[in-house]
């Protein structure tokens, strides 16, 4: 039997699935047994950890032949995190001590937060894990070896968003909530994605705005736009957390005939964040369809730059040429063009 077989990776390669926590567990088991079969192997075949490549060379676009929402997929080519090699084998084992602390989470059914598991494993493991960022890479190391959802994982979001006006939100034996008297901040989006799942919605509402700056949405909802323009205000207040994005897919679903646009800063970090919304990351290609929605542009182009004083301009910083860079060469700026 091949490594790839071992670790889940033979079919269904471009989707996680949403699993149950004592099917996720079976799947850990089973990683488990089979790397301890190939261990005590004659010819022992653990050097390599098969991975779903998570880079912009695997990426592609995939719209829904009944609707325009697209999304990005990642397509059958894999990436090895090797044991022997110095500098990936302690993002081998990183894997393993991911899986190790997710089984025990799903065992006590609970669920944590990253910046949670991050605390967890620095002080379970503190050689392997000095920063947030290996965590967050790791697990979708192992979203893309179990082939399962962040979620179902145990891994909870850490919601930033926030939404206001015209929409009501009941969660499970609780008051409606009237989004329109939620004040400037609005309505906090819970990080829990079952919970937001189970939320039900009525608007009428003929607008979504997906608001880059939380400032912006401030202003708006203090000024009750909403009421002026039958709307929707919704922000992650920056780079899209998970729980916003599901969020805005949810009301997508739900209300199908209402229009969403981006307003978003005029910049490559702008257009990066509408970019996320509209066909999810690259990073967590496995879950993309599961997040993206049809946004539209709502903002100034490049055609309207005569029209803005020159003192306005911001000169742009190294981060804002790489991703601009990283935006040139992808597929979905073009698409979202």
């Amino acid at each position: 039997m091949e490594g790839s077989n071992n670790f889940f990776t033979e079919q269904h390669l471009s989707y996680a699935d949403i699993l149950h926590p004592h099917e996720v567990r079976a799947r850990i088991e089973v990683a488990v047994i089979n790397f301890l079969k190939s261990l005590n192997s004659p010819n022992p075949a653990i050097s390599n950890l098969p991975l779903i490549k998570r880079k912009s060379s695997n990426t592609r676009v995939n719209q829904e032949l009944l609707s325009q929402v697209s999304w990005i997929f990642l397509s059958r080519s894999f990436c090895t995190k090797s044991m022997t090699k110095e500098n990936t084998a302690k993002s081998f084992i990183r894997v393993w001590k991911v899986m190790e602390m997710c089984y025990q989470i799903l065992l006590l059914e609970k669920r944590v937060t990253q910046r949670e598991l991050f605390y967890k494993l620095l002080c379970s493991s503190p050689d392997y894990f000095a920063s947030q960022l290996q965590v967050n890479q790791t697990i979708q190391d192992v979203v893309a070896l179990l082939r399962c959802s962040r979620y179902s994982l145990g891994i909870m979001a850490s919601s930033r968003g926030a939404v206001a006006g015209r929409l009501l939100l009941q969660e499970p034996d609780e008051e409606t909530i009237d989004c329109t008297n939620c004040g400037s901040s609005g309505y906090a989006i819970s990080g829990d994605l079952n919970l937001l799942e189970k939320l039900i919605m009525k608007t009428d509402a003929r607008y979504i705005f997906v608001i880059e700056k939380h400032a912006i949405f401030q202003r708006l909802a203090e000024d009750k736009v909403f009421n002026q323009i039958p709307s929707i205000l919704i922000t992650a207040k920056g780079y899209p957390d998970l729980a916003t994005r599901f969020l805005l897919h949810r009301m997508s679903r739900a209300f199908p005939e209402i229009k969403i646009f981006g307003l978003v800063d005029w910049n490559p970090a702008g257009l990066a964040i509408l970019c996320t919304f509209k066909y999810g990351s690259i990073g967590m290609g496995l879950e993309a369809y599961r997040y993206a929605c049809n946004v539209k542009w709502l903002g100034i182009r490049k055609d309207d730059l005569d029209i803005i004083p020159e003192e306005a301009f911001v000169p742009l910083k190294p981060k804002d040429l790489q991703i601009a860079k990283s935006l040139a060469s992808s597929e979905i700026l073009q698409k979202l063009i």
